[in-house]
């Protein structure tokens, strides 16, 4: 009895499903557009206010800061952070940056030096990654860490 013919329907069963799943919908974005939600990420820490800070972020987005040894998981966690880092009135720089892109998805990712009201200043490394919600870009991860040099 030849198999050969149970096996084939077999696999073109199991495989269609793959075949029959809708491509998604990509978001087209350019290098300027992610640029510009770094420029409006740093707006938002000039208002002073953690919360619209925080609105930058995906509720679940993952904030690993500059300043704290503390990962922020949660919307309260990450106001809770900027309400501090926001107290020393930060402005930040690029300094250099390399984006990439993809579908619903963009990294920023370089160095920026913040300036703070006192004038001191702290560079650090980011990466900021980003996620189309449906509505807009939102920040889905950011990890900061001050340069080890200094």
């Amino acid at each position: 009895m030849n198999k050969l013919p149970g096996l084939a329907v077999s696999l073109t069963i199991l495989t269609a499903p793959v075949f029959a799943a809708p491509a998604p919908d990509c978001v087209k974005v350019n290098e300027a557009q992610i640029e510009a939600l770094f420029d409006k990420w740093n707006e938002s820490l000039k208002t002073g206010d953690a919360k619209t800070v925080s609105e930058n972020y995906l509720s679940d987005a993952v904030l690993l800061p500059t300043v704290s040894n503390k990962a922020r998981l949660t919307d309260a966690e990450r106001i809770d952070y900027f309400e501090h880092f926001l107290a020393k009135k930060p402005t930040g720089k690029i300094d250099t940056r390399t984006i990439r892109l993809g579908c619903n998805k963009a990294i920023d990712t370089g160095t920026y030096t913040f300036t703070f009201a006192d004038k001191s200043t702290v560079s650090a490394r980011y990466t900021f990654t980003y996620a189309w919600d449906g509505k807009e870009w939102k920040i889905s991860t950011h990890h900061s860490s001050a340069m080890p040099e200094g």
